[in-house]
């Protein structure tokens, strides 16, 4: 009986720890510093070169740990930048002893957060970001050029005119999307997903995707090509 109650304490000890150490070590994000509060009511949160932008600067978040989940990331990020009125932000590097400035590490970096005048923003007319997974290598075809994409990374291409540009996960079931370029055509952001199976509405069984192209909300896509490596 004292055995027993022995390893069941250790096991309890063991458990104990585990707990502690996933919650030392969880991703979080933090509010560094308040400035000040601006009073607004923009839904979205985009990046801005602030040495470009004219911006009211507002405050600073921190973001300490590493997370694969970017869309509870950005989500944790928005709330903290919304209580201050925040509608920009922009990557604030870490400096070294010397003064250098270090090289991103996505599992502790710092954005600064800004109000900037929506006229204010710049505009990237016909100019599509294409963005991995955050797990996957993958392949993609650009009018049957392949590109490989390694996890965490991103490219950005001009659209020309009078070009159709057919982007596609070029496996049997996958998707594949046609672009040109357009007057005055806002920036676009599409993401690259692996292999999935998802219910099929309207129809008896399942549907298998060997890779989906996903548009994505501008706020966060460019979230993501502020956390990922930009690759020519």
């Amino acid at each position: 009986m004292y055995r027993n109650a022995t390893k069941t304490m250790r096991k309890l000890i063991v458990l104990m720890m585990l707990a502690l150490c996933q919650f030392v070590f969880a991703q979080q994000v933090i509010m560094n510093r308040v400035e000040k509060v601006h009073d607004n009511t923009d839904k979205f949160l985009y990046r801005i070169d602030p040495q470009i932008t004219k911006a009211e600067y507002l405050g600073e978040v921190e973001v300490q740990g590493f997370s694969h989940d970017d869309v509870a990331v950005f989500g944790k990020i928005y709330a903290k930048a919304k209580q201050i009125g925040a509608n920009a932000f922009s990557l604030k590097p870490f400096e070294s002893i010397d003064g250098s400035k270090q090289d991103f590490d996505a599992s502790n970096y710092q954005l600064s957060l800004y109000y900037t005048t929506p006229a204010d923003f710049p505009k990237e007319d016909n100019i599509i970001y294409l963005i991995s997974s955050p797990n996957t290598k993958q392949t993609i075809a650009v009018n049957k050029k392949n590109i490989v994409f390694e996890p965490r990374t991103f490219t950005k291409m001009q659209l020309e005119p009078g070009v159709t540009y057919t982007i596609s996960t070029r496996k049997l079931l996958g998707t594949s999307i046609r672009l040109a370029a357009q007057a005055q055509q806002p920036v676009q952001y599409f993401q690259f997903s692996a292999f999935s199976v998802n219910s099929n509405p309207g129809d008896v069984g399942i549907q298998l995707k060997s890779g989906d192209i996903m548009r994505l909300e501008q706020s966060y896509a460019q979230f993501l090509t502020t956390v990922y490596e930009f690759k020519p």
